[in-house]
């Protein structure tokens, strides 16, 4: 019945994999490889690079897997942090997933979609007169406004079919998703066995102007990676909607991310193969450029850079969707207890979160306006690496607290590889801090929006209390 409170569990293991190799592979896999490049200098360090990230978002999808066997439920680690910390920790997970994380996601992958069928059908140029004006000189919400208009729609369409059920909309991502696959096995089965492709090459460590590789350089470069990566935590939110969640959220998580490596490993050193270094750099300084278009290019012509920009479209298509029906159950969650806007509670007809759904869609859109792509992604990774280490942390908190319970699935290499994951988020945090001042600034600003926010709900709460019920809480 529509005046259901309650979500139904209808995603099995094979879903629940499919999203989440759904929520990864986007828009990094065609794209990232540039700016890595352009910041190392070294085909070997980039490919170096990108198994650094694996492994590292391994270890924090085994953690992660260990505290979602033990604690799945609706929200992710919104549920999660309750348990962990406390109510106001996990307030302010979900509300940095609402201004800076998920929506910033959504708005990134919508982005690059606006990007790909531009490339194949040229849209109109929209308010070109307008293009100038700005906030601060950082924001320019009409600067290739044609775009941002374009990925707006996509947001607002796939918000509206997700209202209508959720096994339609993970069915959908799933379909989408066996194309991706048949056409990323198509670049890497004929890129490298292609005549202008040097394998060889790709594993050279020596950098283009023969310049060290810093420290600072090799986590810039991870950003992008990490980036690719993202969205595999997802799952989780989904929680209440799984079968057997407490087992099949750590063995989705596990092979999702393992099938995810193995993919970007393949299909990266095949763009290494095809395209020098200067190239990739030029390549990334375009700005307009997708890295993944050029390297087919090379061994296909121009037929094969419009396939590809297809096949970009189809996958940033399916990532959005799956990002968009994965991300607003948190915001659901946290509007049951109050600490939301209220109508985010509703659930429609479907069983469907649908307002929370359009609050998501919005402030997306908002997103979309307010900078370029590379701006979002590298926001969103100095936020959501918070929150990996604060979740990883909660191992060792959890085994304290709860040494008894049952854990479906125990982190490999406890404690050595959830503390290294910790480590590695503290110097990420500090790093982002020191090379992208302005995106940290940024994200770090919206997340902390919701200390004011979480005052603001929790005095509503307490005004609706009756005297009783406020004694009570205060006892």
């Amino acid at each position: 019945m529509s005046n259901s409170n309650q979500l139904q569990r209808s995603l099995g293991l094979q879903l629940v994999v499919m999203m989440v190799i759904g929520n990864i592979i986007g828009s990094g896999v065609y794209k990232k490889v540039a700016p890595m490049a352009a910041e190392l200098g070294s085909p070997g360090w980039v490919l170096i690079c990108w198994v650094l990230g694996g492994v590292i978002t391994m270890f924090g999808a085994l953690s992660n897997a260990e505290v979602a066997g033990l604690l799945a439920d609706t929200g992710g680690e919104y549920s999660y942090y309750k348990r962990i910390y406390n109510r106001f920790f996990a307030f302010l997970y979900g509300w940095s997933l609402f201004t800076v994380i998920q929506t910033a996601t959504i708005a990134s992958l919508a982005y690059v979609f606006a990007q790909s069928l531009n490339s194949i059908a040229p849209l109109p140029a929209l308010f070109g007169s307008l293009a100038e004006v700005n906030l601060a000189g950082v924001f320019f919400p009409f600067a290739d406004f044609n775009i941002k208009f374009t990925a707006i729609l996509l947001i607002f369409f796939l918000t509206w079919f997700n209202t209508k059920s959720v096994k339609a909309g993970a069915g959908f991502s799933t379909a989408i998703l066996l194309l991706v696959f048949l056409g990323i096995f198509l670049i890497i089965f004929f890129g490298i066995s292609s005549e202008q492709a040097d394998l060889k090459s790709t594993f050279q460590l020596e950098t283009a102007k023969d310049t060290a590789v810093t420290f600072s350089s090799v986590f810039a470069a991870m950003l992008a990676a990490f980036w690719a990566y993202q969205g595999w935590a997802s799952i989780g939110f989904l929680g209440g909607e799984i079968k057997d969640a407490h087992r099949n959220i750590p063995r989705g998580i596990f092979l999702g991310v393992l099938a995810v490596i193995t993919i970007y490993l393949l299909v990266n050193t095949t763009y290494l193969s095809l395209l020098p270094i200067s190239e990739l750099t030029a390549v990334y300084e375009a700005g307009n450029q997708i890295a993944a278009i050029e390297a087919v290019k090379a061994f296909w012509g121009s037929g094969g850079g419009f396939l590809i920009s297809v096949l970009i479209l189809i996958t940033t298509l399916g990532c959005t969707n799956a990002t968009i029906l994965t991300s607003c159950r948190t915001y659901f969650a946290m509007a049951r207890e109050g600490l939301f806007f209220k109508k985010a509670a509703h659930l429609n007809k479907a069983q469907v979160p649908s307002n929370s759904l359009l609050f998501q869609g919005v402030w997306s859109c908002m997103l979309v306006l307010s900078g370029t792509f590379d701006q979002l992604t590298d926001m969103i990774i100095f936020a959501v690496f918070i929150y990996y280490g604060a979740t990883t942390f909660g191992v060792f908190i959890l085994r304290k607290k709860m040494p008894d319970a049952h854990r479906p699935y125990k982190v490999w290499g406890y404690p050595v590889v959830p503390a290294i994951m910790i480590l590695f988020c503290v110097a990420l945090f500090f790093n982002t801090i020191y090379v992208r001042p302005r995106e940290a600034g940024i994200g770090m600003i919206l997340m902390l929006t919701g200390i004011p926010m979480y005052w603001w709900f929790t005095k509503k709460q307490q005004s609706k209390k009756t005297p009783a019920q406020q004694e009570a809480v205060n006892a």
